[in-house]
């Protein structure tokens, strides 16, 4: 029997008609018998449409129940003081060792997931520098209905997804560099205006074709890892940007874990407990309005750019730190949180490495590698090449490479040749003060704080 393969648009009468036709002669059957058989399979293709469509409109999230003593035990956990450091000791517990204020400020970023103000988080640093690992553990903590994890998201994908899919779920890219241009402008999109609308050909039953829009909607929390934090700037200025410690006291740290990871020290058993503990913390929450009494009497410094996203963030770091605290925190007339003093020193202390990264016009990893540029040459005069500091700072070529070069950009290192024309030697231009400008931000930050009444 031969093989036919036809492009059929099963609501085209002429189409089909045509098609029978071209069957019936090819192949020495009767026309009426296939136009029957293929109006069978329209029916039998409709009934299948018609009933995943049913499913995928009545589908509802599975929500886990938290058992009645395991409520009793977080709640009382819950009520604890100093809860936001308790749940830092935890995270250490669950397998991240060092990156105390990171890990934190992801953990409260995460858990608003379920909040009216949702947060974002990007984290930067080198290859091989842990930021994956940090967003697997943070994202663990989390209920594991409420995340969705993608490695890579094609241009369209968020686009088609059903209308709710991503209300207040956790979102997670493990390489946002992997994104391409459209994916990244759905993200933007759902971070800031928490709405998709896109204008499409839909085809009706009957096959005719007309004009249509699909919605997804949000909101959602996200955290998004990237080697190149410099190329997201619409994205860093609605992220809090989260720069991985690569210092060699961290790489220490991590090798220590490492190897008692490998000697049978570390208790996987009590980890996963700690996780699921945590998760039903998190499940117990609810998501109330907060009102900041004290909103009017904190100035962050001027000078950080895009002050008023920042301030905007900062205020929604600090309801989210009271949301953390509701079972301990009091209402007012109208069933909203009230922010405390306690919690606004929390979040300053939590976000002061990032109100820092605001200000300095250097991202995190670079700002990490000038610093320790510069605590290796001591003296602003001196001469160096690119092969001393590899070898000094420990770090590749590449690295080396794109680093001297964007300092160089932005003009704070200058380059010059030698008499044979191939060696280059650099220069420190501008030599800052970093260490002055983040004591005076962190004195004036906490002398706001100190004056609240």
């Amino acid at each position: 029997m031969r093989n036919i393969t036809l492009k059929l648009d099963l609501y085209e009468f002429n189409q089909v008609e045509k098609t029978c036709k071209t069957v019936a002669e090819k192949l020495g059957l009767r026309k009426d018998l296939i136009e029957k058989d293929l109006e069978q399979l329209t029916s039998l293709l409709e009934f299948y449409k018609d009933k995943q469509l049913h499913k995928k409109q009545g589908r509802k999230e599975s929500k886990v129940e938290v058992p009645t003593a395991t409520a009793t035990k977080c709640i009382e956990f819950l009520k604890s003081k100093e809860l936001v450091q308790k749940f830092n000791q935890l995270i250490g517990k669950a397998g991240i060792t060092g990156e105390e204020t990171n890990r934190i400020l992801l953990f409260v970023i995460a858990s608003s997931y379920k909040m009216p103000d949702t947060l974002h988080a990007l984290i930067q640093g080198s290859s091989g520098s842990g930021k994956t690992r940090l967003l697997k553990i943070i994202s663990d903590l989390m209920p594991a209905e409420d995340v969705k994890k993608y490695t890579r998201v094609t241009d369209n994908s968020f686009y088609n997804q059903d209308e709710y899919f991503f209300v207040n779920k956790l979102v997670c890219f493990e390489d946002m560099d992997g994104l391409k241009e459209d994916a990244q402008l759905a993200v933007r999109e759902l971070q800031s205006n928490e709405i998709l609308r896109t204008s499409t050909s839909l085809k009706d039953k009957n096959g005719s074709i007309t004009g249509g829009e699909r919605i997804v909607r949000g909101p959602i929390a996200s955290l998004s890892c990237t080697t190149k934090g410099e190329t997201y700037e619409d994205n860093i200025s609605r992220s809090f940007l989260i720069a991985v410690d690569e210092s060699r006291e961290q790489t220490l740290k991590v090798i220590q874990y490492q190897n008692n990871v490998s000697a049978g020290l570390i208790n996987k058993e009590e980890q996963s407990k700690i996780k699921v503990f945590v998760q039903n913390c998190i499940r117990l929450l609810q998501p109330y309005e907060v009102v900041n009494l004290y909103a009017n009497k904190i100035r962050l410094p001027e000078e950080a750019h895009k002050i008023r996203r920042l301030n905007e963030l900062y205020q929604s770091f600090v309801k989210q730190i009271t949301l953390l605290n509701q079972y301990n925190r009091k209402r007012d007339q109208q069933g909203r949180l009230i922010t405390e003093k306690e919690d606004l020193q929390t979040a300053c202390d939590i976000l002061f490495e990032s109100i820092v990264l605001k200000v300095d016009e250097l991202d995190g990893s670079l700002r990490q590698f000038f610093e320790r540029l510069k605590e290796y040459l001591k003296d602003p005069n001196q001469d160096f090449t690119q092969r001393e500091i590899r070898q000094a700072l420990n770090i590749s070529k590449a690295q080396c490479s794109r680093n001297i070069g964007r300092l160089q950009s932005m003009e704070y290192i200058t380059s010059k040749y030698s008499n044979n024309l191939r060696r280059v030697s650099y220069k420190v231009d501008y030599w800052d003060n970093y260490a002055k400008i983040r004591a005076k931000i962190k004195d004036d930050l906490t002398n706001q704080i100190n004056d609240l009444k």
